[in-house]
């Protein structure tokens, strides 16, 4: 009798340990971890619970993710609030949002950290990997900002809900932020985790058409969020044979593609180190052209100016190298004056804005830009 052949062994389905943080963030996530957990200890099961997060797909993936844990530990009401068109968390629009859910606790993601009252006397959590600028009063911090590397903020909150409830199954929504947020060179596992899982294919598709939601004209984040917690997959959320959000989403990705297609036709002007490239659309492309023009002249700060996305403002985003301090460059610009809170957030290498355009000239203008770049009133 021929003896048996051996079973080839048989890789073990990828998982949370595979997505730990690495080495050197063991420390700082574990501290963040007994934060996390402790704030959400003290939250009243049968209260309401609000979640605050941005409108990108790593704000939106960071929103989905604490919201499923929140319910998965027994939190019976939970409401999700992002933000819209030239909105931040403090913003009067947002925050009339937060308090007509009457939250007991607040959680918020992905929208920076102020020394400015969000929601006064309501226990708040501040999650972010944006630089800090305070910590709402009587509020907690978990930043990102100081580690080495930094995360995204869904992958931040994916290791802070993985340490406290089952969340593998949610390893995909952080996959789609951080694959978003960081690309596919992300120096973390989740990326090439989840797409061994689940294919590139499927995770690319679903990150797109999160985003495709986003930076339509009608900016519809509502229809994106509702296809995160209603898929238990990336194919679930973007294959149009069997999703019901990916036809909608697919639309939007449509108008988008038809807007950046047009923008990509403007040609920057320059001055000093600044590449300015001005464009005109509902659609919120501008961050996409910065970057692009980020690659094409990396010695340049990339700035795409959008006249059409927000009524009587430019927007603008802005991109550059590490030769280039962003947030502090915007800072020694900032036009005289000013006091738009839309201004000079976010990273390092990667920020922008929304000013006037009285102000927005200002800004050129220091800049060493000519009359003829200027905006006008329409």
């Amino acid at each position: 009798m021929s003896a048996r052949r051996p079973r080839a062994p048989v890789a073990p389905e990828p998982g949370a340990a595979d997505v730990a943080p690495p080495p050197a963030l063991a420390a700082p996530v574990a501290e963040a971890g007994a934060t996390f957990r402790a704030f959400v200890a003290r939250i009243d099961r049968a209260a309401p619970v609000a979640v605050l997060c941005h409108s990108d797909a790593d704000g939106l993936t960071s929103g989905a993710l604490l919201r499923r844990a929140l319910e998965r530990l027994g939190c019976a009401r939970v409401a999700t609030v992002v933000t819209g068109k030239g909105e931040n968390a403090w913003s009067a629009p947002v925050r009339e949002r937060v308090a007509a859910t009457v939250p007991a606790a607040l959680i918020v993601a992905d929208l920076g950290s102020r020394a400015a009252p969000l929601a006064p006397g309501v226990p708040t959590l501040v999650i972010d990997h944006h630089r800090p600028l305070g910590t709402p009063p009587g509020g907690e911090l978990i930043s990102g900002y100081a580690w080495d590397p930094i995360p995204n903020t869904s992958l931040l909150v994916y290791w802070l809900i993985a340490a406290t409830v089952p969340a593998d199954d949610l390893l995909w929504v952080a996959a789609v932020g951080t694959l978003s947020d960081l690309g596919e060179r992300a120096p973390f596992a989740v990326v090439p985790v989840a797409k061994q899982r689940y294919t590139a294919k499927w995770l690319k598709e679903a990150t797109a058409l999160v985003n495709a939601a986003r930076r339509a004209s009608r900016m519809d984040t509502a229809t994106a969020l509702d296809a995160i917690l209603g898929s238990d997959s990336p194919r679930a959320l973007a294959d149009p044979a069997t999703s019901p959000y990916a036809p909608i989403l697919q639309g939007y990705r449509d108008e988008v593609n038809a807007a950046l297609g047009e923008a990509r036709r403007a040609a920057p002007v320059f001055s000093g180190p600044v590449a300015l490239v001005r464009i005109d659309t509902p659609c919120q492309i501008h961050p996409l052209i910065a970057t692009s023009w980020r690659g094409r002249l990396p010695k340049y700060i990339a700035i795409c100016a959008n006249a059409g996305y927000l009524p009587g403002r430019v927007a603008f985003s802005a991109r550059c190298g590490p030769q280039h301090n962003l947030l502090d460059f915007l800072a020694a610009a900032r036009p005289a004056g000013d006091d738009t809170e839309e201004y000079g957030h976010g990273h390092d290498q990667a920020s922008g804005g929304a000013l006037p355009y009285a102000a927005w000239n200002r800004f050129l203008t220091g800049l060493g830009f000519p009359p003829e770049v200027l905006r006008t009133e329409d």
